[in-house]
C-alpha cells in the first residue's frame, strides 16, 4: 500500500473540533456520502419500538401501583390529590425513561458518518432521537386508542346484550336521574324518551351556561308530574340539579385542562431526552469523547 492509499483511509480528528475526511482520490467518499440517506430508519424503528414497549410497560406498572394505593372506603388509602400528583410524576418519569432509552439505542445503532462535520453529525443524531420519540408516540397512542375502543365496544350486560353506550357513558345521566327521583318509583314505558329529552335540555343549558326560562318551565312541569312534587319543590329541584351539573362540568373541564398541560410537559421532556440520549449514543458509536 503506497503513501496516497494510506492517507486516503485516514480520518483526522482535531482536538475538541470536527472530524475531517482526507480524500485524495477524485472525491469518491464525498460522492458516496452525498448519495446516502441522512436517516438510519432501521435504527429509528428499533429505538421507537423499544420506547413504545417501555411506555406501555411502565404505564401498566404505574396503573397497578395507583389502583393498589386507593380504596373505596373513607379515610383508607391515598387521597385523590396524592394519587393525582403521583400520576403526574410517574407520567413524566415514564416519558423520560422510555424516550431516553429509545433515543440512545437509535444513536448507537445508526450508520457511522465518517466524512461529516461534527456539527452535522450532532444534528443528525438529535434528529434521530426526535424521530424515535415521534414514532414511538404515534405507536403508543394508536395502541392505547385501539385498546380503549375495544374495551368500550366489547362491554356487555351480564345477560349478554350489548350495553347502551349513550346511557352508560352519558355524563348527564346521573343528573337526569336526580331530576326524576321519586319516593314511589313506577314503571313508565315513556320514561326513557322523557329522560333523553331532559338530558338534551341540560346539555344545551350547560353549553349556554344558563337554563332558558322555557326549558326550566317544561322541566319543572315534567318533574312535578313524574315525581309528585309540588310546583315550588319541582322548580327548586330543577335549579339545584342544573347548578350541580354546571359545577361538575366546570370541575371536569379544569381537571382535563390541568392534565393536558402536564401531559404537554411530559411529552416535551420525552422529546428532549430522546434527542439528547441519541447524541450520547452517537458519540459512543463513533468512539468520540462525550462532552
Amino acid at each position: 500500500m503506497n503513501y496516497l492509499e494510506k492517507r486516503r483511509e485516514q480520518i483526522i480528528f482535531m482536538e475538541h473540533d470536527e472530524p475531517v475526511a482526507v480524500n485524495f482520490q477524485s472525491g469518491l467518499s464525498s460522492k458516496n456520502e452525498d448519495n446516502s440517506s441522512g436517516i438510519s430508519w432501521a435504527a429509528v424503528a428499533g429505538g421507537a419500538f423499544v420506547a413504545a414497549a417501555l411506555s406501555v410497560t411502565l404505564l401498566a406498572l404505574g396503573t397497578g401501583l395507583g389502583l393498589s394505593s386507593i380504596s373505596p372506603w373513607v379515610n383508607v388509602g391515598a387521597s385523590a390529590s396524592a394519587v393525582g400528583m403521583a400520576a403526574i410524576v410517574w407520567l413524566i418519569a415514564m416519558q423520560i425513561i422510555s424516550s431516553a432509552t429509545g433515543g440512545y439505542l437509535a444513536g448507537r445503532l445508526r450508520t457511522k458518518w465518517a466524512a461529516l462535520h461534527t456539527h452535522e453529525v450532532y444534528f443528525r443524531d438529535t434528529a434521530h432521537g426526535f424521530l424515535v420519540w415521534a414514532v414511538a408516540l404515534v405507536i403508543t397512542a394508536s395502541f392505547l386508542t385501539a385498546a380503549a375502543a375495544s374495551m368500550i365496544g366489547g362491554k356487555t350486560h351480564p345477560g349478554g346484550a350489548t350495553q347502551n353506550k349513550e346511557s352508560a357513558f352519558d355524563p348527564l345521566a346521573y343528573f337526569v336521574n336526580t331530576l326524576f327521583r321519586s319516593d314511589h318509583p313506577t314503571q313508565d314505558p315513556n320514561d326513557s324518551s322523557v329522560r333523553s329529552e331532559a338530558g338534551g335540555i341540560l346539555a344545551n343549558a350547560l353549553g349556554q351556561k344558563e337554563l332558558p326560562a322555557s326549558d326550566k318551565i317544561w322541566l319543572t312541569q315534567i318533574v312535578a308530574i313524574k315525581t309528585g312534587l309540588q310546583q315550588i319543590d319541582a322548580e327548586k329541584r330543577v335549579s339545584d340539579v342544573f347548578v350541580n351539573a354546571r359545577e361538575s362540568t366546570e370541575g371536569a373541564r379544569k381537571a382535563a385542562a390541568h392534565l393536558l398541560l402536564w401531559l404537554f410537559i411530559a411529552l416535551l421532556s420525552g422529546a428532549f431526552c430522546a434527542s439528547f440520549a441519541a447524541t450520547i449514543g452517537g458519540r459512543q458509536r463513533d468512539n468520540l469523547p462525550v462532552v
